[in-house]
């Protein structure tokens, strides 16, 4: 698995029948993705679709809040 700056290509998936994909197995490795584990697909028209587990995601809103508990004290 080479990595450029913890960046990744991962190769191609196909979308089944069912509009499932695969995460491929070095993915899932890489970003600890085990099965029975809840992700969160976002998407943007001009951007595409982009897959966070829930840990990054509890790291973006915990990011957040904490901004705002900082915000609140400085008024």
């Amino acid at each position: 698995m080479n990595s450029l700056n913890g960046k990744y290509i991962f190769g191609m998936v196909k979308v089944g029948e069912k509009g499932q994909i695969v995460i491929p197995k070095e993915a899932r490795t890489v970003f600890n993705i085990k099965p029975g584990d809840s992700l969160m697909l976002v998407g943007d028209e001009k951007q595409g679709l982009a897959i966070i587990t829930s840990d990054a995601l509890t790291k973006i809103f915990t990011h957040i809040l904490n901004k705002e508990d900082k915000s609140d004290t400085e008024k």
